[in-house]
């Protein structure tokens, strides 16, 4: 019967140091966290390579183009399914 009992307290041992040890590592990342946040966000900005005025130009247009062209596309589809309802139900 000793061995039960201790194999448990073993357990709840190991569990309580576990979780004391992630509590402290959680507790380190937390610490200067934000500060740390933000020197990785301006460091991966400075290796951003920004769009030239004619490439921002370019892709603005083909983005217009392609909104523009599902937007007529879902209309067509639209009109085909609203038509084929009105053919069944009137």
């Amino acid at each position: 019967m000793a061995k039960a009992s201790k194999g448990k307290d073993t357990g709840t041992t190991k569990q309580t140091a576990r979780q004391r040890a992630m509590a402290v590592s959680s507790q380190k990342r937390k610490r200067g966290s934000l500060k740390e946040y933000f020197k990785g966000v301006k460091l991966e900005m400075k290796k951003v390579v920004w769009p030239t005025k004619k490439e921002l130009g370019s892709f603005t247009a083909i983005v217009l183009a392609t909104c523009a062209a599902f937007a007529i596309v879902f209309w067509a589809v639209d009109s085909g399914v609203l038509a084929a309802i009105r053919a069944v139900c009137f």
